[in-house]
């Protein structure tokens, strides 16, 4: 019989030191491909736009191009809201987004 290596002692003492109900977990999924030394995955991407700029960056520079004197914190969170929806893909903002786009085309054929 050949002797554990240090890894497989170290994952044994940790499995050992484990409440029941965590072991059982475990082991149904399987001991031999359960890996207590796997390396943290890394954190969640940061969700960017076709202009691969965040949602943060959108924000901000179209806050910016408007006259916020004119428009009130209703105004920066429909802002927000429908940025942060787009961006994610959400059918409910891409909708408000293709009438908001649809209505203004409506809106500059009646202005001639």
């Amino acid at each position: 019989m050949t002797e554990p290596d240090n890894d497989d002692l170290r994952k044994k003492l940790i499995f050992d030191a484990m409440s029941p109900r965590r072991q059982k977990h475990i082991l149904k999924k399987g001991y031999e491909k359960w890996n207590p030394f796997a390396e943290p995955k890394d954190p969640v991407d940061i969700r960017m736009d076709g202009t691969k700029r965040t949602s943060q960056t959108l924000l901000q520079e179209f806050l910016k191009s408007r006259n916020l004197d004119a428009h009130g914190n209703d105004y920066r969170k429909g802002a927000f809201e429908i940025c942060l929806g787009i961006i994610n893909e959400d059918e409910r903002f891409l909708g408000m987004f293709d009438f908001a786009c649809w209505y203004k085309i409506e809106l500059e054929k009646n202005k001639k």
